[in-house]
């Protein structure tokens, strides 16, 4: 008789849930920084603000 071995499900249900999670929040961070920022978190000069400005053009978001 053979002893079959059945993986449990629980590790690959945690690690989908984990990657989720950091998806989403990633996701929330860029509109973050796209549609609300207005250079607040941009010290790096205005390049990054002018993305960000050009961002929010380009979804439709009121920036001014």
């Amino acid at each position: 008789m053979a002893i079959v071995h059945v993986p449990s499900r629980a590790a690959e249900t945690a690690a989908t849930v984990l990657i989720t999670a950091g998806v989403v929040f990633l996701a929330l961070l860029t509109l973050y920084l796209v549609g609300f920022d207005q250079g607040a978190i941009s010290r790096s000069g205005m390049f990054l603000h002018e993305l960000m400005h050009d961002g929010r053009h380009l979804l439709g978001v009121p920036c001014h």
